[in-house]
């Protein structure tokens, strides 16, 4: 019964207008909206619906929530999954929404959390995600990536790909993927990749992948799919077998999206 509502309300969701003003916010704020074919659009709008209904948003910090905020938030987690299977990121329930950088509260452990260390110390940050609890993002941070996709840092890429890592239990560096042959190249290109950027950042050389993303196999997925859908020309010359695999995995292809746009503008 409960799956038959959902499904209901999910459907009714999908075929209401959307509207005028939301289209306005996103094209004003996110930049790769501008990239989509019609019936992309049409499809990302359409789980919008359903991703700002069924999702609970909570402004934190002061922050006064509104639709330009939602929506701009919303178009782009909802862009990652435009080509994938999916259910509407199911292990999102709250996304936590501050005005400006902030320092997370002071992480308990858990009764059954066995720990070997130290914890890591609050510092600020951009975003969160965490496995069984919410999205924290930064209002400010999310606007400037949306509206700046040629810095190839974006933190609602960044976060909603570690939700995607984490639908199969753990965050690795490896979503759910279509099959064995999939699973068999992403691990041997992204490992690779991930060891070079390793090695490249411990020797001091400059990367083209952040950095951080050599922190883990984690960090390094959300790193490559920042990259994948902000610069992805850049990422094809730089890495075409990892911009190969992650086009597998996310079926789509932003590159062909970019040199489209640039097709049309030039006639």
């Amino acid at each position: 019964m409960f799956h038959w509502l959902r499904d209901h309300n999910r459907t009714e969701a999908r075929k209401r207008s959307f509207p005028a003003e939301w289209e306005e916010f996103v094209r004003k704020n996110v930049i790769h909206y501008s990239l989509l074919e019609d019936a992309e659009r049409a499809e990302l709008q359409a789980m919008m619906q359903v991703f700002l209904e069924e999702k609970e948003w909570e402004g934190c910090g002061g922050l006064e929530l509104n639709d330009e905020i939602r929506v701009t938030i919303a178009a782009q987690a909802c862009l990652l999954q435009l080509g994938l299977p999916h259910d509407y990121y199911r292990n999102v329930e709250t996304i936590l929404i501050y005005p400006s950088t902030v320092v997370p509260p002071e992480r308990r452990v858990g009764v059954f959390e066995r720990v070997d260390g130290p914890l890591e110390p609050d510092t600020p940050i951009l975003g969160q995600a965490f496995a069984q609890g919410p999205v924290i993002l930064v209002w400010d941070a999310v606007l400037h990536g949306a509206r700046h996709p040629e810095q190839g840092h974006n933190v609602v890429y960044h976060e909603f790909a570690h939700k995607l890592d984490m639908l199969d239990g753990s965050a690795d560096g490896t979503p759910p993927l279509a099959d064995r042959e999939q699973l068999d190249e992403w691990v041997a290109v992204c490992s690779r990749e991930f060891l070079r950027l390793r090695s490249l950042a411990e020797n001091g050389h400059k990367t083209f992948l952040d950095s951080y993303g050599a922190k883990n196999e984690a960090e390094f997925f959300a790193v490559a799919t920042e990259e994948f859908f902000d610069r992805p020309l850049a990422l094809q010359q730089h890495a075409p077998d990892l911009y190969r695999v992650l086009s597998d995995y996310y079926l789509q292809d932003p590159a062909a999206r970019v040199n489209r746009t640039r097709t049309v503008k030039e006639e």
